[in-house]
């Protein structure tokens, strides 16, 4: 099939949903589909067999395009509507892949031009808008119901987590519904390393340490691991709290609050790091932790971290519990003092950390592997080919 893959965010980046659509393509390219993906104008070139990376015109004044909804995510899909619309009366395509909020996008497409679409839905949008402008809560019915209308003209939806499979299905519960959860990435990295991470060994020396991985926005709830990590210092005076990931400007502001609170001198802000360190940098710490507050889908970072061979701590949330447990993650409830406390304890127990960490581990290898994703997309994209060709015909 000839396949037009919509992604709405800079391709590629080390992150997220950007990960999940590599994963995506290369299923696609493996099955022997012929795809074009159309992407922002930011982002690094991919090489994959049988895929075509085209990008969206420059927009001046619009650089540095973040997770999320955004003023700058609404400009951009304006011109990739606009995009989108060129491609598909110029190519004959069979099927739209369409990625969160391009949906829309491929719904007015299918309307112009009868190609369908599937969706492939990373998060709520309605959930997402009014998270992050709490001034749009009045109309989350109006923006409910734009997202029903997503679900229900598309030949099917693919979700990454159970709550999104629950949100799709309550939109409309006869669609065929695909979950493929998202796969640890040490798999594809693990050669990469060099048995060093980036922690200096200064750090390592004066205590236990606790790590988070990941982007810095308010969602992850950076600001309540700091408050938490605050009450570990009183309870084990001697850990360090590593943070790796984030832009300048949020760590900045970021070592404002820590500076605040007092707890400065024992947080340390790596920044980014790639991606081929991710191993060695995971095993470097004694707990990995997960302090989301916000979303349904599960932080990607989740299943690298429990392959990683070390303890997590996590909040108990569904964006957390709908893929750990007890067995596998410390949970703790989402507020400062249980998370240090929760943290202290994890940090001081070795027996625990250990247990936890073998049990993580075996659960990844059965679920969450590179090639478990793509058996999944494999039963999903057989009803998906079966469906457009009906279609077709």
């Amino acid at each position: 099939m000839k396949i037009l893959v919509l992604a709405p965010h800079p391709f590629f980046q080390a992150r997220g949903t950007p990960l999940a659509v590599r994963t995506v393509l290369e299923f696609l390219s493996a099955r022997g589909h012929t795809v074009d993906v159309l992407t922002l104008h930011e982002g690094e070139d991919v090489e994959i067999p049988n895929i075509r990376i085209f990008r969206i015109p420059r927009i001046p004044g619009i650089r540095n395009v973040r997770p999320g909804f955004s003023l700058k995510k609404v400009v951009c899909d304006a011109v990739m509507f606009a995009s989108c619309m060129r491609m598909i009366r110029r190519t004959h395509y069979d099927l739209i892949h369409a990625v969160e909020e391009s949906a829309f996008i491929a719904a007015a497409a299918r309307a112009v031009s009868g190609v369908p679409y599937v969706y492939d839905m990373d998060s709520s949008l309605a959930e997402q808008m009014v998270e992050a402008y709490p001034w749009l809560h009045a109309t989350l019915p109006v923006l409910r119901y734009c997202e029903s209308v997503a679900v229900r003209r598309s030949l099917g939806v693919l979700t990454v987590c159970a709550a999104l499979e629950d949100v799709a299905l309550g939109h409309d519960p006869a669609k065929p519904v695909g979950r493929v959860e998202d796969s640890t990435l040490l798999r594809s990295v693990a050669a990469g390393g060099n048995g060093r991470g980036p922690i200096p060994e200064s750090v390592l020396r004066e205590g236990p340490v606790a790590m988070y991985v990941g982007n810095l926005e308010r969602y992850q709830g950076i600001d309540l691991l700091l408050e938490g990590f605050r009450h570990t210092l009183r309870r084990l005076p001697s850990a360090s709290l590593v943070i790796v990931g984030g832009r300048e400007d949020d760590i900045r502001r970021y070592q404002d609050i820590a500076k605040g609170l007092g707890i400065l001198p024992r947080v340390h802000f790596l920044g980014p790091r790639p991606v081929s360190v991710l191993p060695d940098l995971l095993r470097q710490a004694d707990v990995l932790v997960s302090p989301r507050l916000k979303g349904l889908n599960t932080p990607m970072k989740i299943y690298s971290y429990l392959d990683s061979g070390t303890a997590v701590l996590a909040t108990r949330l569904r964006t957390h519990t709908q893929v750990l447990d007890d067995r596998t993650a410390y949970l703790v409830d989402p507020a400062p003092e249980p998370l240090g406390a929760g943290l202290a304890e994890l940090l001081g127990d070795e027996a625990l950390r250990r247990r936890l960490a073998t049990q993580a581990k075996e659960y990844v290898q059965e679920e969450f592997t590179p090639e478990a994703a793509h058996r999944k997309l494999g039963l999903f994209y057989e009803h998906m080919e079966a469906k457009a060709a009906g279609a077709r015909a």
